[in-house]
């Protein structure tokens, strides 16, 4: 079976109406309508994002300075991604930048709750219950996440490119 008969034969084989979002979803890929919707979704996710990370570390009073650095560095996504949705040129250029920053400050955010995690009482040994009671390990993730949708964004074909 060749590749282009593999996706129409995955979307028949799944039930219902699955089928028929998974051809869309695979032309709309295919023809370049994918790259602004998904410019868009990173900016409204980045917008949610900035709120969480905003909240949470609020409630932890900011104690580390570092914990301001998502909250400005999240919402860049914001302009880009709507940029993208309107420019070719800021779709190759300013939202792979900030997708790439906020990605870099997600795993950096990782790190640094993994360590406030490992330096609970009891430490590592006590690692299920710091895993509950400390910073939320995977939190940082969804920044990274959202910052990976920006950069597929930027490298998905956009529609009416050859």
């Amino acid at each position: 079976m060749t590749k282009r008969r593999a996706v129409p034969a995955l979307a028949a084989a799944l039930p219902g109406s699955a089928g028929g979002i998974v051809a869309e979803a695979v032309h709309d890929i295919r023809t370049g309508r994918f790259e602004r919707s998904l410019a868009a979704l990173a900016a409204a996710g980045a917008l949610v994002t900035t709120g969480e990370i905003f909240f949470e570390h609020d409630s932890a009073s900011f104690g580390n300075k570092m914990m301001w650095w998502p909250v400005f560095i999240v919402p860049t996504v914001v302009p880009a991604g709507l940029a993208a949705v309107f420019s070719r040129r800021a779709a190759r250029t300013v939202l792979p930048l900030t997708s790439a920053l906020v990605v870099a400050n997600g795993m950096q955010g990782t790190f640094l709750h993994l360590r406030g995690i490992s330096r609970k009482p009891g430490g590592l040994a006590n690692w299920r219950y710091n895993l509950e009671m400390g910073p939320p390990a995977f939190a940082p993730g969804l920044a990274a996440l959202v910052g990976g949708m920006g950069l597929v964004a930027s490298l998905l074909r956009r529609e009416g490119d050859r």
